[in-house]
């Protein structure tokens, strides 16, 4: 069961698709009908019907027990929270975050643009940046977008031009021609958050997108590129990133960094061991202010039931109990697998598949998107008569997006 707030402005094109006129509105029918069409008042054949009969808990649920020869009632508190799936537990999960860091690089491109970050002394760093996008980027058509702005780039933001005239520099930041880019396609961003999704609004999301494309970026470079990729991704921190503490934070960690990197390898452990200790600066602040995600909490990562042999045995583990000693050989493999091949498992698959195929698959992989929320029967019906939004049972995928022309950069890799 789902519900879905039609008051919100994200939630309009699908709610309108299920004509939703009144609140609760109660639909009944197969899932994959959901996934695939609408509907339409007095449509005899439809699947998908309205339930009319009964608002309250007791009278719903009798109708949802005859329908399906259960017998559900409102104490299946068992059942609680059975939906939610907690990511450090399931590595199945990372699959869906392929759709996470397409938007959360649209996201970061947007927040250039608004805040007017493009300047000319960091001009520079961003080009370098999205060098490494086009190159390496796990999604194919944020390669594509990224190599869209790149190309236009010196069109766009000229650098002789920005040097002498402020009024220019400002906007190619904003409501300039780069706003008509679309980095990662016309289809993002969505609004949501699939793998990042918090159990609080103000938890995860953007942050959780951007450190899965660092990741990613950074077990997809080739040796003679990491030292370029270690200092592209630094400099694009310091000059883009809009938190001030999480900026100098990172930054530290960067200029700790004496020697160039000459291995891949280096500089995906060095992202690794960067993120801990974020993560270890959060989990005491998160502590202490209370702001953390109690679905979600903050961990050195990745936990033993995730990647075991990432951990020393016993005999050979620090007498600290504070200190993990890791096998950083065994880390790395989990790493370049982890945001490597499964990271894209379910994006390739259903790119095989074609654009409508990868709009169901998606669909059909989060049904709960959106704002909506996925509940056992008998806690749904208890938040169904005291919600006033109760209406469709599944969020429809965006139009596919239109074939358009791309101009390609060849020999980025050499950049």
């Amino acid at each position: 069961m789902t519900r879905v707030d039609c008051a919100s402005t994200i939630n309009s094109k699908l709610c309108d698709k299920f004509s939703v006129d009144r609140y609760p509105m109660l639909f009944w029918g197969p899932p994959k009908k959901f996934v695939s069409g609408g509907w339409v008042p007095k449509q005899g054949k439809s699947e998908i019907i309205p339930i009319e009969s009964g608002r309250t808990a007791d009278v719903l649920l009798g109708w949802i027990n005859k329908q399906l020869g259960s017998s559900y009632s409102l104490d299946d508190g068992k059942y609680e929270n059975e939906h939610l799936q907690t990511n450090t537990s399931d590595p199945g999960q990372i699959a869906k975050a392929i759709y996470d860091v397409e938007e959360a690089t649209s996201t970061a491109f947007s927040i250039i643009l608004d805040h007017k970050m493009i300047k000319p002394e960091t001009r520079t760093s961003l080009i370098k940046f999205l060098q490494l996008l086009v190159a390496h980027h796990p999604s194919r058509r944020c390669r594509k977008g990224s190599a869209d702005v790149l190309v236009n780039f010196d069109d766009l933001c000229p650098s002789s031009t920005m040097l002498v005239n402020n009024e220019e520099a400002e906007s190619c930041s904003k409501n300039g021609v780069l706003e008509n880019y679309q980095i990662c396609g016309k289809e993002v961003p969505r609004g949501y958050w699939m793998y990042c999704r918090g159990s609080k609004n103000d938890t995860r999301g953007f942050s959780c997108g951007l450190w899965i494309l660092l990741h990613s970026l950074s077990v997809r470079v080739e040796d003679g590129e990491s030292n370029m990729a270690f200092r592209s991704t630094c400099d694009f921190v310091h000059n883009f990133f809009v938190c001030e503490e999480c900026r100098q934070h990172f930054y530290e960690m960067c200029s700790s960094v004496s020697t160039p990197f000459k291995k891949a390898r280096d500089f995906a452990l060095w992202l690794w061991r960067a993120h801990n200790k974020v993560n270890e600066r959060l989990i005491k602040e998160e502590a202490s202010l209370g702001t953390g995600d109690p679905e979600f909490p903050k961990a050195i990562w990745p936990p033993k039931q995730q990647c075991s042999s990432c951990y020393l045995s016993p005999s050979k583990t620090s007498k600290e109990n504070s200190k993990i000693d890791w096998d950083e050989n065994e880390v790395f493999k989990f790493l370049v697998s982890y945001y490597g091949k499964e990271l894209v498992t379910l994006y390739k698959e259903s790119e095989q598949r074609g654009s409508g195929q990868t709009e169901k698959i998606v669909a059909e992989e989060l049904v709960a998107s959106t704002n909506a929320v996925v509940v056992p029967v008998g806690a749904a019906l208890a938040i169904a008569v005291a919600s006033c939004a109760f209406g469709a049972l599944a969020y429809i995928w965006r139009s596919r997006q239109k074939n358009r022309k791309y101009k390609y950069i060849y020999s980025l890799k050499n950049i």
